[in-house]
């Protein structure tokens, strides 16, 4: 039995955590372009984004497995409540812990910024409670992938530039679609594989809509334009060559692609899973420096 401490890292689903830290380096670094990096506010940004992605991920785990989505036959990583290592109102009450943490330091992000980032908060709360919860989740409607470009690549870096020094340059936009592309795709890889147990739990995924083969190109296009849009569109928004250390991270899409376009189903297209954040992750730093330097 593992032990608690590890079982709760495992649920938060490590491997998904860059699609939340890579918005905010990113974005805090086309913000603080001209007026200097505000090291609290990039902290508590950074804060705010990977509590809700891991209130995310908790939220999944309860609702998937109160209902009976999540099964023993499905091909990912064992989930805490659908195993019964973990009692429902046990990971309930931890969605609202780390709903708590993301609150908090967005109140206090909010008091330095504007109160008006309070609304944006709002309304990521609602969305990740709605994404597999309540009457009619949005991700059993094939709409997840709109939640995750929305709130981990427009929202996230967009307000990630803004709290810096309150303005959002040409290249935080262009840099926000890419990181939102990339992170949609780990989003699309991991329902690709989930597509034989959802589809027969009911759970209408887009990859359960509009089938494997379909998923995979949609993966692969992801992947392309996301790379497209760093290695080209930044570095033309932001009037510098250095963004384009982004190349650097170009290597890492070939595994996660094969793996993809090479037919691989259930188990093994967990290297592609961690394989598509190890690469988002290693874009944002790369063109976080870049910006920088710029």
């Amino acid at each position: 039995m593992a032990r608690p401490g590890r079982l709760w890292v495992e649920a938060a689903r490590p491997r998904t955590l860059p699609a939340s830290a890579a918005p905010v380096l990113v974005g805090t670094a086309a913000g603080a372009v001209g007026g200097g990096l505000v090291w609290s506010r990039f902290l508590l940004a950074l804060v705010v984004a990977v509590s809700v992605q891991v209130a995310v991920n908790y939220a999944n785990d309860y609702f998937d497995g109160v209902r009976g989505v999540d099964t023993v036959t499905r091909a990912g990583p064992r989930r805490a409540v659908a195993s019964g290592m973990v009692p429902p109102r046990h990971m309930l009450a931890a969605v609202f812990v780390a709903i708590g943490v993301a609150a908090i330091a967005g109140v206090v992000l909010a008091a330095m910024v504007s109160w008006w980032l309070l609304l944006i908060g709002l309304g990521s709360f609602i969305a990740l409670l709605g994404y597999s919860g309540g009457p009619r989740p949005y991700a059993s409607a094939g709409l997840g992938e709109i939640f995750v470009f929305l709130f981990f690549g427009l929202v996230a870096t967009a307000g990630s530039a803004y709290v810096q020094h309150r303005h959002i340059p040409a290249a935080g936009w262009v840099a926000a679609t890419a990181t939102g592309l990339l992170a949609v795709a780990i989003l699309v890889v991991n329902n690709l594989r989930d597509v034989p147990t959802d589809a027969v739990a009911g759970k209408r995924t887009l990859a359960v809509r509009i089938g494997e083969s379909r998923t995979r190109a949609l993966f692969v296009a992801l992947v392309g334009v996301g790379l497209l849009l760093a290695v080209v569109g930044v570095p033309l928004a932001a009037r510098s060559a250095w963004p384009l250390l982004a190349l650097l991270a170009v290597p890492l899409a070939r595994e996660p692609v094969d793996a993809v376009r090479g037919g691989g189903v259930g188990r093994a297209l967990i290297p592609a899973l961690g394989g598509i954040g190890r690469l988002e992750l290693a874009v944002a730093v790369l063109l976080a420096a870049g910006l920088l330097l710029s």
